[in-house]
């Protein structure tokens, strides 16, 4: 097994696509993660917001979250509509694209790139600001500890969506069960206590109030809170990756965790004012996140403790994988319509776009290594790109609608207006909160994501119109080519470019480049013997023999020179430039050898012009020796 196999699993064909589609039980795990997750940060984010109320913010944080939770529903309708509507996958981009145009559908691409860039770096981030809750001394290894996760997901990821699937599961529903039990529990002694539960162990003291209430400031903790809802978006770009049928199983798996997110977010709102926990600073010592604290208000520092704390920082972190599992096939659909490279929309070795995958670790590396693993840093740039993408979605959704006929299109039509209405509203209060805080960087990203795609839209756009052949083959003798032959000397790998070139032409040219005469000469005589005798012997026109003297040693360019002399004597004919390569078995071997004929292919090709061909003719060191030739001489 090699060491690839062993890593990422074995390459899979391209006939085994149909075992990797998933279900709602690991399409939870496969796609719901960021969602999920979001349930611990969102909720924290917004108590963030609200700590210089002190105990007044607590009071304030139960509506809050309620708002939130009734735009997931609008979304979750939306959404379920959407899958419907386009179940071949329906993310923002293609509904933007076919119901807005194709700028709108750059925009929302933009959009959900830095979104899903940033649930990486803000997933992680946050997941490992859960672990130093509970275990302080890995403070000053937030940056290190973030990159190894990171490392994780990605090697995962290339293992394939199936395998990934499935390999978060435990994580997944660890997070659920403990998180819910907790919760479950917490609400119970709320209940029993007519709202004033005892806590198992008191969560540290909110700080005295050095504000008073004002609209801007729940505003602002409205803006944080909504980064909640990222990730709900993830189902409706992935509907082709689950089995048929694909429809049925993706709105299950979109009620799955919308339900989950709503309960989630409801009860830590309500538990975090009833045992008065607010936000701490993640950066100051005894740092202990909102989850943390009601866990351990709730149940003590026990075993459920202890298995909540080890749910949320595995979703968290893994949350994650929600990006992993859409980023790259929004960059296959990109590239498919020539708005990124070709290669990301090829499959890998596992079934899955690699490319894509290997681009969305590297950026959120840079990012995580630019705001050191902390997640207050990175939370203003978040929520920008998914309300975007959302906002997006629903006005495309509208205009689907309304030129549908379907009998329900005007029901359809409200709900997506709804959406669309919400949403737009949330970004703009967003935007305007968040703008001097970091949000501008977010909004600079997207407009300039957008432009790059534009750019290499129309690059491919003028290289389709120039190399594309609308007539005939054109069927007719024209003239052999003439063949130039670069050699530094007489060999073998000089030998087997000339056999070569004597097929395919007559007119052949060796060229040499010297500025030692003594040298040229000895070629001249070498020539005579090897070359040109045995030809005329055997009835061929034999090759000519052209050495050019180069008084500044220079290689290239002198030979550039004479095979654009060459196409101006014969402007009719063909110049194929055979280009000599030693290939050898080992690739540390490079090392011990210049790069001639791979940087005069580069420059030929770049310089060359019209009329010039390149072919080369490998010599493989591993090629047995002609009998007799033992060797170098004793």
């Amino acid at each position: 097994m090699s060491f690839l196999d062993a890593l990422l699993g074995r390459r899979l064909a391209t006939s085994e696509a149909g075992t990797e589609r998933i279900k709602p039980t690991t399409g939870v795990a496969t796609l719901g993660l960021d969602a999920l997750g979001s349930s611990s940060y969102g909720p924290e984010a917004a108590l963030t917001i609200l700590i210089p109320l002190g105990m007044a913010g607590l009071s304030r944080i139960q509506a809050i979250l309620w708002v939130i939770t009734g735009l997931l529903l609008v979304l979750f309708v939306s959404y379920r509509q959407t899958i419907a509507a386009y179940p071949t996958g329906g993310g923002s981009y293609t509904v933007a694209k076919e119901n807005l145009g194709m700028h709108a559908g750059l925009l929302a691409a933009s959009s959900l790139l830095v979104d899903y860039i940033l649930v990486v770096a803000v997933g992680i981030s946050a997941g490992i600001g859960a672990l130093e809750s509970a275990f302080p001394l890995l403070q000053h290894h937030t940056l290190e500890a973030c990159l190894i996760v990171l490392l994780i997901i990605t090697l995962a990821n290339l293992r394939g969506v199936r395998q990934s699937g499935l390999l978060w599961l435990l994580p997944t529903y660890l997070f659920v069960a403990s998180l819910g039990l907790v919760l479950a529990v917490g609400l119970m002694k709320s209940l029993l206590s007519g709202g004033h539960p005892v806590a198992v162990e008191a969560p540290p003291p909110l700080p005295a109030a050095t504000m008073v209430p004002t609209a801007w400031l729940l505003i602002r903790a409205f803006a944080s809170g909504c980064t909640a809802m990222t990730g709900v978006e993830a189902v409706s770009n992935a509907v082709p990756i689950f089995q048929e049928p694909r429809v049925v199983h993706a709105q299950r798996t979109l009620f799955i965790i919308c339900l989950l997110l709503g309960l989630f977010l409801l009860g830590i709102g309500h538990l975090s004012y009833v045992y008065k926990i607010g936000a701490m600073n993640q950066q100051q010592p005894g740092y202990q996140s909102v989850i943390s604290q009601i866990a351990a208000a709730t149940v003590g520092h026990g075993t459920l403790y202890y298995l909540c704390i080890a749910g949320t920082l595995a979703v968290l972190s893994l949350s994650a994988n929600t990006s992993f599992s859409d980023f790259p096939r929004l960059c296959r659909l990109l590239a498919e319509d020539g708005y990124l490279p070709p290669s990301f929309a090829n499959l890998g070795r596992r079934l899955v776009y690699s490319e894509g995958i290997v681009v969305l670790s590297f950026i959120s590396a840079i990012l995580l290594v630019i705001f050191d693993g902390i997640t207050d840093r990175l939370i203003p740039l978040f929520a920008v790109g998914a309300f975007s993408a959302f906002t997006f979605s629903e006005t495309g959704m509208m205009m689907y609608w309304k030129k549908s006929r379907e009998k329900r299109a005007r029901t359809a039509f409200f709900v997506n207006g709804l959406g669309a209405l919400t949403t737009a509203l949330a970004l703009a209060t967003i935007l305007v909160t968040k703008f001097i805080e970091g949000a501008w960087i977010t909004v600079l990203l997207i407009g300039g994501l957008g432009a790059l795609f534009l750019i290499i839209g129309r690059h491919y756009h003028r290289l389709r119109r120039k190399i594309e052949m609308e007539g005939k083959l054109r069927v007719g003798w024209s003239s052999p080519p003439i063949v130039v032959v670069p050699i530094g000397g007489w060999d073998r790998v000089s030998n087997r470019a000339l056999l070569f070139s004597m097929q395919i032409a007559r007119d052949i040219i060796a060229v040499n480049i010297s500025n030692d005469e003594p040298t040229a000469a000895r070629l001249r005589a070498v020539w005579k013997e090897k070359v040109e005798q045995p030809a005329i012997d055997a009835g061929l026109q034999p090759p000519k023999l052209e050495i050019i003297h180069s008084p500044y040693r220079e290689l290239f360019i002198p030979l550039l020179e004479f095979i654009r002399e060459m196409k101006k004597r014969h402007p009719d004919r063909t110049i194929a430039v055979v280009i000599p390569e030693l290939v050898h078995p080992r690739w540390w071997e490079y090392l011990l050898h210049n790069y001639s004929a791979a940087a005069l292919k580069t420059l030929l090709l770049t310089e060359g012009g019209d009329g010039i061909v390149l072919i080369s003719t490998p010599w493989y060191l591993r090629e047995p020796l002609p009998r007799g030739d033992a060797g170098p001489p004793k």
